[in-house]
């Protein structure tokens, strides 16, 4: 199985907006199957294949894994956006990109085309410093810095940690001092997800990268279960088999990679 990892560091100028840089270069297809996993997170993807097609893309959250061969002539460069970023971005909520791949110039933010406009031509392995100049100045006093603080907030309190488990949404929403309707209100818009279908996706992952790194019942303690059991049953509903079948290759037919579609 191949998993893109983040490959860059995350210059500072982009903290405000981007949570993660990922790079990817192949010359060859990888080898085994490229997997998605769940992923509550909207992208935006600058890829360039081997016959010169060049893509400025907006990816939006995953909520269950896609299993596909991999592709060979194919670099790419992925900014993974920090919760909140994508209306004020690309001019939708989040909740309006789930599942779906999208040229950013036909979103309707104008920031969104004038993005795609200044990056398309880059090389991806080496874009982001034009990148770190671009963003800042196109999204420059574009955030509610209340409202982006409180759902930052939710997402750090829902999120797997290496030191302890996640909080539970009525916890989260009572130190937050909202109610769990404008919990919800703030996790649609910002990051695409309830605020409980959020750390669903989110211990799916950490099952998925920590697996091996301890028995199956302290994994499921260590990143929120119940027990187990609940740890197989989310994982097999998020990522079509179970923990065991799934690293030892037992995997879900391939499928082709998503098409282009409109918000």
């Amino acid at each position: 199985m191949t998993i893109a990892k983040p490959l860059q560091t995350l210059p500072e100028a982009l903290r405000p907006w981007i949570a993660e840089v990922r790079t990817m270069s192949f010359t060859e297809p990888p080898e085994g199957t490229f997997v998605h996993l769940p992923d509550a997170v909207t992208k935006v993807v600058l890829r360039v294949a081997g016959d010169g097609r060049r893509d400025v893309l907006a990816v939006g959250p995953r909520v269950r894994a896609s299993y596909h061969e991999g592709k060979g002539d194919l670099a790419c460069v992925e900014l993974r956006l920090a919760p909140g970023t994508a209306r004020p971005l690309l001019g939708v909520p989040a909740d309006g990109l789930v599942g779906q791949v999208v040229p950013l110039d036909r979103l309707p933010g104008g920031v969104a085309r004038r993005f795609a406009r200044e990056v398309r031509w880059l090389d991806p392995v080496e874009a982001l410093p034009r990148m770190t100049e671009v963003l800042p100045e196109l999204l420059s006093e574009q955030l509610d810095p209340a409202r982006t603080s409180l759902l930052r907030a939710g997402v750090e309190a829902l999120s797997v940690r290496m030191d302890r488990a996640p909080a539970q949404v009525r916890d989260v929403a009572r130190e937050l001092a909202v109610s769990e309707r404008q919990l919800r209100n703030l996790f649609a818009d910002g990051v695409g997800v309830s605020p409980k279908h959020y750390a669903r996706i989110d211990r799916v992952r950490a099952v998925a990268t920590r697996a091996g790194s301890a028995g199956w019942s302290e994994l499921a303690a260590a990143t929120g279960y119940f027990d187990q059991s609940h740890m197989t049953t989310d994982f097999r509903t998020l990522m079509g088999v179970p923990p065991r079948s799934y690293f030892t290759g037992r995997l879900p037919a391939l499928s082709p990679c998503q098409a282009t579609r409109r918000p």
